[in-house]
């Protein structure tokens, strides 16, 4: 009995043994998190969809512009906010609803300020990736736009070009709309968003705004 050998593992000091479940617990925690991770990435982007916050400079065009009157054709910026929400159709096509509200009016001349109080927009358009981080993409729609102008002092002779703005602006309150942009991809579906386009064309007035954006949109 004495002479029979036994080959005996020793048992791991609790140093050693510690290490060993610590390292065995965290891959098998790890395990499930890179599968989750693989599976995300592997999203195509047909399935995904987005939401959107921008800030948004308005650029009100061709005032004071009338074909039977004296006129002038002048400019001025207000400020928006803009609420995207949309998702992708094909890996190249996405469909989108926006809803914007004015913070800032446009001061026009010292009598006359216009204001959007609120727009609603509807959008397809396509996107294309030009690096494997960055997108183009142009859209077109409608647009419903509500607003308002304030002209002082109406019957003055400095202030006739802008006799045919009525109080709601713009007069014909659907219209044609389009955008283009860029994309950039900050995080994992996180982008940082440029774009500019027209927002409306009112074909009572002839006037004309554009829209001009950035912020971020996240894809889920």
């Amino acid at each position: 009995m004495n002479n029979l050998a036994l080959n005996v593992v020793p048992f791991p000091k609790s140093g050693a043994l510690t290490l060993m479940l610590t390292v065995l617990l965290t891959t098998l925690l790890a395990t499930p998190l890179t599968a989750t991770k693989a599976i995300a990435d592997d999203t195509p982007r047909s399935d995904k969809h987005y939401i959107g916050i921008l800030a948004t400079a308005l650029e009100h065009r061709s005032l004071g512009y009338h074909q039977t009157l004296p006129h002038t054709k002048e400019d001025g910026w207000s400020q928006a906010g803009t609420l995207v929400i949309g998702g992708h159709i094909t890996d190249y096509a996405h469909a989108e609803l926006r809803f914007g509200g004015g913070y800032s009016d446009a001061e026009i001349s010292d009598d006359l300020t216009l204001s959007v109080d609120y727009y609603a927009s509807w959008y397809m358009g396509l996107h294309y990736p030009i690096t494997e981080y960055a997108n183009v993409y142009g859209q077109g729609g409608f647009s419903y736009i509500h607003g308002e102008a304030d002209l002082e002092n109406r019957e003055s002779n400095l202030n006739r070009q802008y006799r045919y703005l009525d109080e709601q602006y713009p007069a014909s309150s659907f219209s044609v709309s389009w955008l283009v942009g860029l994309d950039f991809e900050l995080f994992d579906d996180t982008f940082l968003v440029f774009e500019g386009g027209r927002l409306f064309k009112d074909t009572d007035t002839y006037a004309n705004t554009f829209q001009f954006s950035s912020g971020l949109r996240y894809e889920f």
